[in-house]
């Protein structure tokens, strides 16, 4: 492997990576979020390091952040797209690693990634994904579909996405016209750059990361489908008002 060095406690990488999480209005999740990815980095034979972006959060979500050691940025536009750019401008790191305030990653995970990008095959990619409870109905099928859709296409869901920072700089970064499915634009993307360069987009399957289920809490399955259905719309993602799921809690109890 290239740029490996020996030090007294065994063999690490040179080369470094940043996991990047924005964060709005997250106090009730950005903990146990910043001790599995704490806990993850630790386990790494790469330097890593953490990026909260604080997206103009009206709680106490970057106190925590701080008090976590995370290195903690402000972003003051409340939109997804941007606190990640925002956060991958602020990491002199070789490789971006995008995970959700709310979504829990495993060591497993973390290391399968990098070793992906460190052998040089894989420009990127992303994770399955399962939630923190049991689900039924039609939001249970809706995951399995996904799931399965995101295998199928290499789309990486926006919880988890992982590429190497030149190819992340290459392609434009997230596309900020988009106020949400801005990680599938960008999978689409790293899609086409990898086959021009003859690498995978990889969908890693053996360890999903696993995100909140909040949102089945605060919305019916009915809304969530219509939010869902949105996303194929053309032009849709390009409106903030339409998109009530990701940018408006005005009405939501944010309980856990």
């Amino acid at each position: 492997m290239p740029n490996v060095q020996e030090s007294n406690s065994g063999v690490y990488d040179a080369r470094s990576f940043s996991v990047v999480i924005p964060a709005w209005n997250e106090a009730l999740y950005i903990e146990e979020t910043l001790r599995a990815v704490t806990q993850a980095i630790e386990q790494q034979v790469f330097a890593g390091n953490i990026i909260v972006v604080d997206n103009n959060s009206s709680d106490d979500t970057a106190s925590k952040a701080t008090q976590a050691g995370a290195t903690v940025i402000f972003e003051p536009v409340n939109q997804i797209a941007r606190a990640r750019n925002t956060g991958a401008r602020a990491s002199s790191a070789d490789w971006l690693v995008f995970v959700d305030a709310d979504s829990i990653i495993s060591t497993s995970l973390l290391t399968s990634s990098l070793e992906a990008l460190a052998n040089g095959s894989t420009i990127g990619g992303g994770s399955t994904v399962t939630l923190d409870r049991d689900v039924k109905g039609l939001t249970k099928w809706i995951l399995a579909f996904w799931n399965w859709w995101s295998v199928k296409s290499r789309s990486a869901a926006g919880c988890y996405i992982y590429c190497t920072r030149e190819a992340f700089d290459t392609i434009g970064q997230f596309d900020e016209k988009q106020y949400a499915a801005e990680e599938l634009y960008l999978s689409k993307k790293l899609r086409k750059l990898a086959r021009k360069r003859k690498q995978k987009f990889l969908i890693h399957t053996h360890s999903p990361v696993m995100s909140s289920a909040r949102k089945i809490d605060w919305y019916t399955p009915k809304q969530l489908f219509r939010q869902v259905l949105l996303l194929l719309i053309p032009g849709a993602t390009r409106s903030k008002k339409l998109l009530g799921i990701w940018y408006d809690r005005s009405d939501i109890n944010q309980s856990p």
